[in-house]
């Protein structure tokens, strides 16, 4: 088994409390860890901007590509333009 590295942070005394009160924190914050990098941005990384080749990219696919709101779970999401909408 390799060796586990410590992570410290520093959070605000709300949270701090509530974190307290759970069973396993070490395993709830990597849990939480894991899931959050599975669902950051491929585009920016998780940053929330675009450096300006990546904006030139997002333009040049934008020319091709609209966002949409699924009627089904109302959630924003590609939609390829040469494919016809669904």
């Amino acid at each position: 088994m390799k060796k586990q590295e410590i992570v410290t942070f520093k959070v605000d005394e709300p949270l701090f409390k509530m974190i307290q009160e759970i069973p396993n924190r070490s395993e709830f914050i990597r849990s939480a860890i894991l899931t959050a990098l599975d669902s950051i941005c491929p585009l920016c990384s998780g940053s929330g901007t675009l450096t300006p080749n990546q904006k030139q990219h997002w333009q040049d696919f934008s020319a091709r590509h609209a966002i949409e709101t699924c009627d089904e779970c109302n959630e924003r999401h590609l939609v390829c333009l040469s494919r016809g909408r669904r």
